[in-house]
């Protein structure tokens, strides 16, 4: 479903929300990768997540941001993005009850925004082969105490997992995975993306019917 996030600079972003059947038992707001090349909310893994999580009861938004396609604004290299994820916890929060949590995820650039994002309805965050190039303040984020989930592609191309590994092992409440045989694009191994989203949620949020 289209959706409009309202930024506090003012800005309208282009957005869309898929919901479960029933009443969610977590959200996620998903941050795309970098817009000079290319990425939008319709990239490949992140569609797929989309995809995937309404199904399993859990709330998805995903935005595109700002100077990207529908969304007002210019690309302001991972900076005032921040403020685009921030504005879209917000609104999927407002939506949701009071006691559903709102995961913060993003793929590549979109990893770097969700690891620099502050908002105080973030419950938790999920980095999908951040290249740790686009990330602002990067240590005040990583070193609060909500979980967090990095995921590493084995043969990532652009930031291998041994460069990522000396940074995140210093940050507190984090897990990673290395998926085995995967690039940057995850071709062929989104499924197991998802399978390692889905179970850093239900490990830490569990829905009360499990």
């Amino acid at each position: 479903m289209p959706v409009t996030v309202k930024t506090v600079d003012g800005l309208e972003l282009e957005a869309e929300r898929a919901d479960p059947d029933g009443s969610p038992w977590a959200g996620v707001v998903l941050l795309h990768p970098l817009p000079p090349n290319g990425g939008t909310m319709h990239s490949l893994l992140i569609s797929t997540l989309f995809a995937a999580l309404p199904p399993l009861g859990i709330a998805a938004l995903r935005i595109n941001f700002r100077g990207v396609e529908g969304s007002d604004g210019a690309f302001d290299d991972g900076h005032s993005e921040c403020l685009d994820a921030a504005a879209a916890v917000d609104a999927l929060h407002a939506s949701l009850a009071a006691d559903v949590p709102v995961v913060l995820a993003g793929w590549s650039f979109g990893a770097d925004v969700a690891l620099s994002t502050s908002a105080p309805d973030i419950a938790g965050r999920i980095a999908i082969a951040p290249p740790l190039a686009f990330a602002r303040h990067l240590e005040a984020s990583a070193q609060d105490p909500h979980r967090k989930l990095v995921i590493l592609a084995e043969h990532d191309e652009f930031r291998s997992p041994a460069s990522v590994m000396p940074t995140t092992e210093r940050w507190p409440a984090t897990e990673v995975d290395v998926v085995g045989g995967a690039s940057h694009f995850f071709v062929g191994r989104s499924d197991r993306v998802t399978d390692l989203v889905v179970a850093f949620l239900r490990k830490h949020w569990p829905p009360v019917w499990m």
